[in-house]
């Protein structure tokens, strides 16, 4: 992910901005890419009503092509990519952007991002301490009891935390900016959408990062609406074009890109 994404910010990769198709209850997202010989596309849907039947909330397919005669290669189920894939970039910007000894992480969020991202920040983090809020006490207490966390309210869970995640499909703020310690790094993964936000705006008063500047400008309420200025992508910081930021809170709004999608379904078939 770490190569994929200083790739994209370099200007290797053919990759536009997702369209987003709307339906009654959920989205649509069509991501095609071209990088490293490979055409491709991932169809994937969110539908948030999902859980309450047992079904997951995100689903995909992502189809390969030669990119030098257009040949199909592979159709690889996008469901658990996506999953392992937005986790692992989270890793990659904390590893980059969070203090060495950061231990304590608050997650905001119970369903199948919480738990990866708790699996994937505790292989470049020493986390000790874990902090889990969700809507449904329920789920929180669940996910706590399976990791090794405790289940708590949203200010308790930040309060002092060195590392937070977003993982939720909320509308309106979870995460209030009060609440954060000038050191903390954000990995706001949940809400996708000009109109929908985690993070309030004292929350965004940091420094800002981004996997895409032109995405983020379309799709990232949390920054459209606190009208907050984006610092860096991850991509420039990576390559060392951009020094990591300076000032905190440091924020950083993920939002999914196909090339992530092409990047993880290669090693899949190179595995294969």
């Amino acid at each position: 992910m770490a190569r994929a994404l200083i790739d994209f910010s370099s200007g290797r990769v053919v990759q536009p901005v997702r369209t987003l198709v709307a339906a009654p209850d959920g989205l649509l997202g069509v991501m095609p890419a071209v990088y490293n010989g490979t055409m491709g596309a991932k169809l994937v849907t969110v539908f948030p009503g999902n859980a309450a039947h047992g079904i997951p909330g995100h689903q995909a397919i992502i189809q390969l092509f030669d990119a030098t005669n257009g040949t199909p290669t592979g159709t690889l189920d996008g469901r658990i990519i996506t999953e392992m894939r937005t986790a692992a970039v989270s890793a990659v910007a904390i590893d980059t952007l969070a203090p060495p000894d950061a231990r304590v992480l608050a997650v905001l969020g119970s369903g199948v991002q919480a738990r990866a991202h708790i699996a994937a920040l505790r292989t470049v983090r020493p986390i000790e301490e874990i902090r889990i809020w969700s809507r449904t006490t329920e789920h929180a207490e669940r996910l706590a009891a399976d990791v090794g966390a405790t289940a708590t309210s949203p200010q308790a869970a930040v309060h002092g935390a060195d590392i937070v995640v977003t993982a939720t499909h909320a509308l309106e703020p979870v995460l209030h900016g009060a609440w954060l310690v000038e050191r903390a790094v954000v990995a706001a993964v949940g809400a996708v959408g000009a109109n929908h936000r985690e993070l309030d705006d004292e929350a965004m008063r940091g420094s800002i990062v981004v996997d895409s500047r032109e995405a983020a400008a379309r799709e990232a309420g949390d920054i459209l609406l606190a009208d907050a200025k984006i610092y860096a992508e991850l991509g420039e910081i990576l390559a060392g074009t951009i020094p990591p930021p300076a000032v905190g809170p440091i924020v950083f709004k993920s939002l999914g890109l196909a090339i992530e999608d092409l990047a993880a379904a290669q090693l899949v078939m190179q595995a294969r």
